[in-house]
């Protein structure tokens, strides 16, 4: 037997065979006490729970663009589309600068309007003013002169004089004004000019999104003591599957929430190098409509009546003045709404409120809907006026780690359906979801959602690094179609 240093080997003694039985903690597998086993788990098995706990239940936002849109290839740099103008001629105050409908003129007889107007001699109108003071004093009128400045429109009262008798109107005061229709004297000529069918343009670029998981080659060797399981149900003990699946489950989410909050590069940015994209929030703060103070739920007064209580249902009437909006935009009959936590319960307080309180508490026929879903308030759809909504809490908007902690976006009302477009690229008509994707794709390349691994591990030998490396890209935008009939619920 080779001699062995004392000094040396010291660390082998329990190698040597002994007259008696002893434990050896160098035998054993062993957790440091970080971990929680300390020495005990150093003499005796643990039990050890193979089973990783899901604290956080299914973790991913992702499956609102797929419930609500659909993806098609884009094989360009940018995807252009054209949206159809209102159909009949109006102009309000509500607008900025010169675009103003204001009445000017010492008479009251004359009409300021926007640069570019279409409303021509002998147009019959009808103008409500907009002050406070006279709020929705309506007159009809007739053109009798579109001035030579072009911003200018003489008009005629059917009623009266001129637009200021009675004080109904005065010099400028701000007004509403739409045609609707003409009146011609007996033996006129023919009229000059014609109305083109408007349109307005819109566009989107597509940005490139990339991630990646790396691993060494030892590691995806280890085999782990516990059990993970991923998202998508498949389980083992290799950790590094796992992780590798959750990178591109976060990638996922990353490419839905950048198609929800991505913006343009403005001109007055210093950011270099890429020019962004519109996501669906920026959309709707541009081109659709905004909701704040939000408050859909119902409330309670002392008041008593014939009953005893008097219910005042205050979010109901909240709800129909947004129906009313709606009606002025497309009038879509079926919306998909996704809301946060509070403005969900919010309606389900609403809608519960009206069904319970109503006919003495008996009637569930307000909305058409069945008695289990008021009595579990548990709404799925219901109905209101000539509309159907479809509400969903949307965990983008719950999750602590996404907008869970911000309070400023409450929900989404997003219209079903598809809108009828003009397509730069292809030249014609097409229908498309008002809500989709597009993304780069051809024939040598799909950028749609790309993977591919690198290094020397996994059966992939393209270097010689001792490692895997798992690469995502995507290349993709938003088409946000018909913008004006999105909701945008905000605090």
């Amino acid at each position: 037997m080779p001699f062995i240093n004392p000094a040396q080997g010291a660390e082998l003694n329990h190698l040597t065979p002994r007259p008696t039985q002893s434990l050896w903690g160098d035998n054993y597998l062993s957790f440091d006490s970080a971990s929680g086993g300390g020495t005990f788990a150093q003499q005796f098995l643990p039990e050890i729970y193979e089973k990783e706990v899901e604290r956080y239940g299914k973790r991913t936002i992702s499956g609102f663009l797929k419930m609500v849109g659909a993806e098609m290839p884009l094989a360009s740099d940018q995807v252009i589309w054209s949206e159809q103008g209102r159909l009949h001629i109006a102009y309000d105050s509500l607008e900025s600068g010169a675009n103003t409908v204001q009445i000017i003129g010492a008479a009251a007889g004359t009409i300021t309007v926007p640069s570019g107007h279409l409303i021509q001699q002998f147009d019959t109108v009808i103008i409500v003013n907009n002050e406070s003071a006279r709020l929705n004093n309506t007159l009809k009128c007739r053109v009798s002169e579109v001035n030579a400045n072009g911003v200018q429109i003489t008009v005629q009262p059917y009623t009266k004089a001129q637009l200021n008798t009675d004080s109904e109107f005065a010099n400028l005061d701000d007004i509403k004004i739409f045609v609707y229709g003409n009146e011609y004297p007996k033996g006129s000529s023919g009229i000059v000019g014609s109305i083109d069918a408007g349109f307005t343009q819109f566009s989107n670029r597509p940005i490139i999104l990339r991630d990646r998981y790396q691993v060494n080659g030892s590691d995806t060797a280890q085999i782990g003591w516990v059990e993970v399981t991923t998202e998508n149900g498949a389980s083992g003990y290799l950790w590094y599957m796992k992780s590798e699946h959750e990178a591109r489950l976060r990638f996922e989410d990353y490419l839905e929430m950048s198609m929800l909050e991505a913006e343009q590069v403005a001109a007055t940015s210093n950011i270099s190098g890429v020019q962004g994209t519109e996501g669906l929030f920026a959309a709707i703060n541009s081109r659709g409509l905004v909701w704040t103070g939000t408050d859909f739920d119902v409330y309670r007064t002392a008041a008593s009546d014939a009953t005893g209580v008097q219910y005042s249902h205050a979010g109901l009437g909240e709800f129909d003045t947004l129906l009313q909006e709606l009606d002025k935009q497309g009038a879509i009959e079926e919306n998909m709404m996704f809301l946060d936590r509070a403005t969900s319960l919010e309606i389900d307080n609403m809608l519960a409120g009206v069904n319970a309180h109503v006919a003495g508490g008996a009637s569930y026929g307000v909305f058409n809907n069945a008695e289990d879903m008021a009595l579990n308030l548990g709404f799925s759809g219901f109905r209101r006026g000539s509309y159907d909504f479809y509400k969903s809490d949307w965990k983008y908007l719950n999750d602590s780690t996404t907008r869970g902690n911000l309070v400023d976006i409450q929900g989404l009302l997003v219209p079903a359906g598809t809108s009828t477009v003009y397509d730069q690229s292809m030249g014609k008509n097409i229908s498309r979801p008002f809500l989709h994707v597009r993304y780069r794709a051809s024939e040598a390349d799909d950028r749609k959602m790309k993977s591919w691994i690198t290094g020397s591990v996994g059966g992939n030998y393209t270097s010689d690094a001792d490692e895997m490396v798992v690469n995502f890209l995507s290349e993709r935008c938003l088409c946000v179609q018909a913008a004006n009939n999105f909701v945008l619920f905000k605090n």
